[in-house]
């Protein structure tokens, strides 16, 4: 009899819709605090062996972990499978190496509150709840005001919290929303993968997102800097930022809406930007602290209707 994979219980279980609801939302939360953690650390590094060659240590050590656990050779796949999971890879290989690229010129916390915007975009199409609305909008205000449109509204009179502070990299702000594209994406084409079994998608979609991210950074790193040291903080860092975070992932998506994943995911910033702040020391005005706020609020304001979704 073939063995059940652990994260299985959150879709073949005796558990409760609503204890189902509450394991997949924890398991999103360890996953935000898993890749935020990874996150910092990788950004360490940047300086010693470049976006791409990060990128290309977490892609491919997370690809090559998935396979060895999963084993998602083992069940058949569908034509439409292929296909989901050829987009859903691609996407993710993309959304790291954007956000990494974002995390180079603009701090981790802003870089993810821009990047939330695509899991704001799926939820606001996923639903048409008056609730889930106001909360995406409350979301959009918060990250109105970390963007530097904001002279449109007369803010810094208002809340005159942000005086002073550095003008955010208009080219790390473009690929936060590159990244945020991506995460859409990887949000609707990860929903409709995640009924295979176990770490399936999970395992292939790395796998799809390494042909082409391990290539290119090869090609741009420096192998006299490739020590045993680098290797092994590499690892770690796949483990951190993808093979954890991904897999619970894909059992949150197995078990929540997809409105409500997205909505939940909205809570990225705050976590993000607290990691940063306790390992790499960045540390966000007044002003942006509450725009992450109102994202946080959004998050909380869409699980209060979870049961209604």
């Amino acid at each position: 009899m073939e063995s059940q994979h652990p994260l299985d219980h959150l879709h073949h279980s005796n558990h409760s819709p609503r204890d189902s609801m509450v394991l997949a939302s924890l398991a999103l939360l360890a996953s935000q605090i898993s890749v935020n953690l990874g996150a910092a650390v990788a950004k360490n590094l940047f300086g010693v062996l470049g976006v791409e060659a990060i990128t290309a240590f977490r892609v491919g050590f997370s690809a090559l972990l998935l396979l060895a656990v999963f084993r998602p050779w083992r069940f058949p796949l569908t034509g439409r499978d292929v296909v989901n999971l050829l987009v859903y890879g691609t996407m993710m290989g993309m959304m790291n190496l954007l956000i990494y690229r974002a995390f180079e010129r603009i701090p981790i916390g802003i870089a993810v509150a821009i990047e939330v915007s695509g899991p704001l975009l799926v939820a606001l199409l996923s639903s048409r709840r008056p609730r889930n609305i106001g909360a995406c909008a409350l979301a959009g205000f918060g990250l109105y005001i970390l963007l530097p449109l904001n002279h449109l509204l007369p803010l810094n009179q208002l809340l005159p919290l942000n005086s002073g502070a550095p003008p955010l990299d208009p080219v790390g702000v473009a690929y936060a929303f590159g990244a945020a594209a991506c995460w859409a994406l990887y949000i609707v084409f990860g929903k409709r993968a995640s009924h295979l079994r176990g770490g399936q998608a999970v395992a292939w979609g790395m796998l799809v997102a390494s042909l082409f991210i391990v290539p290119i950074g090869a090609a741009c790193v420096d192998a006299s800097v490739l020590t045993p040291a680098i290797a092994l903080v590499g690892l770690a860092i796949a483990v951190l930022s993808s093979a954890v975070p991904y897999s619970l992932e894909m059992a949150a998506l197995r078990g929540l809406p997809q409105g409500l994943f997205g909505m939940l995911s909205s809570a990225a910033p705050a976590v993000s930007a607290l990691a940063a702040m306790l390992i790499l020391g960045e540390r966000l005005n007044a002003m942006q602290w509450i725009a992450i706020g109102c994202i946080v609020l959004a998050s909380a304001g869409s699980a209060t209707s979870a049961r209604k979704s």
